[in-house]
């Protein structure tokens, strides 16, 4: 007769029965010092409540909180004598909790740990944040280097099937966003799928297509996260909700359009690290950063700064706000959204819905005594018309307008209703800029200009007025693509700008009713370069690549 020893079941008996034995020392344990004791591989654990401490300082204290109801949260833990242990209870009551303790065996603290599994990136807090864990977003931003490490992060989130695996998606897509510098987050249902885009340095970039299925749970949860309407499908809806990173609480703006397939969703991501760029590292040419820092040391007057929606104006207006930002300068800002916190600063958001306009929002702050002012836009002829007396009577105002070019502001503002005399006592300068994508350092390839490019370059180079800025021409850069730069050739961007001073001969012309072509060569003898040509000079520098600033800047006006 032979005797086979099953080696593996006899291990499987000897740890069940070392687990009961520990689960017994434990207990007894706990009632001769008069401890409450739990057995957590026999209790519910309480998702809400693992969400209170990390996992890892569950690892370090070996101590968790595995019940939360209201304010009162239960935590076991393997010695109640233990400083971390200790640390974790007065933290917890620090922030308001009413906490019992129990003693619990080594088993019941991993079977905790492997809940933080299952345990969601993110929850929503009641004040509608979506708080996202420093520890999951912080080893994401180290994990995730190029779209690839998103697309293949949810294809895995896809493959489950477990109920919280929407918020998980939804929580990657953002951390995700994050991690690539995204402006804008567009999820975009097809016929027979959905896409997934992000847009880096202004432009979109693909990450993955997924199931309609899913797309409408995340479509639902992101309702739910910025207010609105389930019920509603036929109609645009906006709306926001904030995530916060570590110390940062980055606003999203939530955009839902009625499309042929469903809802198309864009999340325009408002980090304030974004807006936080010095006026030197705007990329504005040395002679005009001079002239520009000298006229917003006045104490009087308007600059305008004009270009399309994403073209980086309220970068611009910032970065000159921190220039003159100290403590005897009263700066009021009226904006939507507000962008970027300024300390010292105070900043005013409009709110159409509650009819507070930048019109209202305008004539309020003028109440305030302020030294300087700081208008999101200049929409209509009411705002201009405040925002230019202010400008005469002993405030310096900042704006943007919606123009293609800076000679386009002065029309603009005749068109608005502003009295062209008012105008050229009030306006110092208007400017004008588009954002380009910086050639990426580690990949960028030199290659000689074709005739047509050198023939357009050329022509460029040749209408600078001052010949102090033309630079010679040479080989220029084009865009290759490496793992730095996620494969696209471009790392980051920087503005092209131009702007016109108000002189004699430009207060002269706009008096006629001038076009915008009348007011560009009069401005010539300013000898400031236009889009064309500082683009250019940024190209022959080897900052930017020609085909990038052929996408943004029309380089074929006025070549002749």
């Amino acid at each position: 007769m032979t005797i086979e020893f099953d080696e593996e079941k006899q291990k499987t008996q000897l740890d069940s029965l070392h687990k009961e034995e520990e689960e017994e020392f434990v207990e007894m344990n706990a009632k001769n010092k008069g401890l409450g004791y739990v057995n957590l591989s026999k209790n519910p654990i309480d998702t809400d409540a693992l969400r209170l401490i990390s996992e890892e300082k569950t690892r370090e204290s070996l101590a968790v909180p595995f019940s939360l109801i209201n304010k009162n949260v239960s935590v076991a833990a393997v010695s109640l004598e233990e400083e971390h242990t200790k640390k974790i209870v007065a933290g917890l009551r620090s922030r308001g909790f009413e906490v019992q303790t129990f003693l619990a065996s080594h088993a019941s603290i991993n079977r905790a740990v492997e809940k933080y599994k299952e345990l969601s990136f993110a929850f929503e807090t009641k004040a509608g944040a979506l708080d996202i864990s420093n520890e999951e977003i912080g080893n994401l931003v180290k994990e995730v280097k190029t779209s690839s490490d998103i697309k293949s992060k949810i294809e895995a989130v896809l493959k489950q099937k477990k109920s919280y695996r929407i918020t998980r998606i939804v929580e990657i897509i953002i951390a995700g966003a994050l991690s690539l510098n995204a402006s804008d987050i567009h999820i975009e249902p097809e016929e027979s799928y959905v896409r997934l885009r992000y847009r880096l340095d202004g432009v979109l970039n693909s990450i993955l297509d997924f199931d309609k299925d899913t797309f409408g749970l995340i479509l639902s949860r992101v309702k739910l996260l910025s207010g609105l309407k389930l019920n509603v499908k036929t109609e645009a809806q906006d709306g926001r909700f904030s995530v916060k990173v570590y110390e940062d609480d980055i606003e999203i703006r939530t955009s839902i359009l009625p499309g042929a397939y469903n809802e198309s969703i864009v999340l325009r991501l408002l980090n304030p690290k974004s807006i936080v760029i010095d006026a030197e590292e705007l990329g504005i040419n040395k002679k005009l950063l001079a002239i520009i820092l000298h006229e917003i040391a006045k104490p009087t007057g308007m600059i305008l700064t004009t270009g399309p929606t994403g073209s980086g104006k309220t970068t611009t207006l910032y970065a000159f706000l921190r220039k003159i930002h100290k403590p005897e300068v009263k700066i009021i800002t009226i904006e939507n959204p507000i962008e970027y916190h300024l300390p010292g600063i105070v900043q005013t958001q409009t709110d159409p819905e509650k009819n507070y306009t930048f019109e209202l929002g305008l004539r309020s702050a003028l109440r305030q005594d302020p030294d300087v002012l700081m208008v999101g836009e200049i929409r209509d002829s009411e705002t201009a018309e405040i925002a230019v007396n202010a400008a005469l009577t002993g405030h310096l105002v900042f704006s943007t307008l919606h123009t293609n070019n800076a000679a386009g502001s002065f029309p603009r503002l005749i068109d608005l209703g502003v009295n062209p005399k008012i105008i050229s006592s009030a306006l110092n300068v208007s400017m004008a800029q588009r954002l380009v994508r910086k050639l990426c350092h580690d990949c960028k390839k030199a290659h000689s200009p074709t005739e047509k490019e050198k023939t357009t370059l050329k022509k460029i180079i040749d209408q600078i007025s001052d010949k102090m800025e033309r630079v010679p021409m040479g080989n220029i850069f084009e865009a290759s693509g490496c793992s730095k730069c996620n494969h696209t050739g471009y790392r980051g961007r920087i503005g092209v700008f131009e702007a016109i001073l108000m002189d004699k001969n430009i207060e002269r012309v706009i008096n006629e009713n001038p076009s915008e072509r009348e007011i560009k060569q009069v401005a010539k003898n300013q000898e400031i370069l236009d889009m064309r040509e500082d683009g250019v000079i940024k190209v022959l520098q080897g900052i930017t690549s020609l085909q990038e600033l052929t996408r943004v800047v029309d380089l074929e006006s006025n070549l002749s």
